[in-house]
């Protein structure tokens, strides 16, 4: 397989952000008049005509690449306001129908729809994606692969901001975690002990026609050949910068952590699938309270817990990668309990209107 080359840890980020009526909050199909007042490739239209997404160059620091998407972040902002729209950029939007959005005109997003159905047009869905570099393709893409599978339920917690799901409480912190997965190649990859099976499971998809090509396997974490890097994808949408820069400094460091552990020889104990798929659902059930397995003889322990001493063990790795700043972001996030248990405290103390807001302003701040 051709991996295209890519320096050692480098970092591009993709936001997908809710562009929402300014009176009702509501979802505004006003994505191709924004896109027309940034003339910005780096601000590319999306599945759904309400949707656009921020799409940074290459970094080499966690800092930098957030410092690119507050740029992004503003002209977005800028461009909404004039069409008289908000911006929002939670997993899910908390009352929007599926049915009637407008979809953009693509060849793809056709495809998308015709093979997934009914489940593929309920994909009212916003999530973050990170991508980091690597430099051995194949000594260290499914290890990487592995180690995001492993600490999955960190990454969802830190991220989960999906509750709301068509006006109710959908009883789940992600949401858009179990919609997302209802679709062709998406969810949890396969288990894939080494790179070799990597390449066989991504011919076998692609030949029998499951799959159009690798960008159509759309899985929590996958290999992105493309571009020579691994992808997070199973983060819900960011409702602020500041959980933008949490999620992506602590994937950038995960990913570090793991190479380092690869150049010394070690290998750590993997979590079995099984229990990975187990972990994802508890996760987007239950968020930071999540009791999540630790390890391949089922120890558990609290989601939140485990996370506050992963920031605690990454922090030399984040002063090398400038990501400090995204490691106190995480803690802070960690802190408040999250974007579904703020959406939640809204909710009782204002109602729907209440929650809607605060998604408005926690983008703007």
């Amino acid at each position: 397989m051709d991996f295209a080359h890519s320096a050692r840890g480098t970092l591009g980020v993709e936001w997908e952000l809710q562009l929402v009526d300014r009176t009702s909050r509501d979802l505004a199909p006003v994505a191709p008049a924004v896109l027309a007042r940034i003339d910005d490739d780096r601000v590319k239209g999306e599945f759904l005509q309400n949707t656009v997404e921020l799409v940074t160059g290459v970094h080499g620091t966690t800092d930098a690449a957030v410092a690119e998407v507050r740029e992004l972040r503003d002209l977005v902002v800028a461009a909404a306001d004039a069409e008289g729209a908000d911006v929002i950029g939670s997993g899910t939007h908390p009352t929007a129908r599926w049915r009637g959005q407008p979809v953009s005109d693509s060849p793809r997003y056709r495809r998308l729809i015709e093979h997934g159905g009914s489940w593929a047009e309920r994909l009212l869905i916003f999530g973050v994606h990170t991508h980091v570099g690597i430099d051995r393709p194949r000594q260290q893409t499914v290890p990487i692969v592995h180690a995001l599978l492993d600490h999955l339920p960190l990454i969802l917690a830190l991220s989960a901001s999906s509750p709301y799901w068509q006006g109710h409480d959908s009883g789940y912190a992600s949401q858009r975690a179990m919609l997302f997965q209802q679709i062709p190649n998406a969810g949890l990859p396969p288990d894939m002990p080494d790179w070799e099976t990597w390449e066989r499971v991504a011919h076998d998809l692609v030949h029998v026609g499951a799959a159009d090509g690798l960008t159509e396997l759309r899985w929590d974490v996958r290999p992105s050949p493309r571009l020579g890097t691994v992808e997070a994808r199973i983060a819900d949408g960011a409702p602020s910068l500041a959980h933008l820069h949490a999620v992506t400094a602590l994937t950038h460091c995960l990913v570090e952590e793991r190479m380092r552990a690869l150049d010394d020889g070690t290998e750590p104990e993997r979590i079995p699938s099984w229990l990975v798929r187990e972990n994802r659902w508890r996760t987007a059930r239950f968020g930071l309270d999540a009791v999540m397995i630790t390890n391949a003889e089922g120890a558990t322990m609290r989601v939140a817990e485990v996370l506050h001493s992963t920031l605690d063990r990454l922090a030399p790795i984040a002063e090398d990668l400038g990501a400090t700043a995204g490691i106190d972001a995480a803690v802070a996030v960690l802190a408040q309990g999250g974007s579904s248990a703020q959406q939640r405290e809204a909710m009782i103390a204002g109602g729907m209107d209440a929650v809607l807001e605060h998604l408005v302003e926690a983008m703007r701040d």
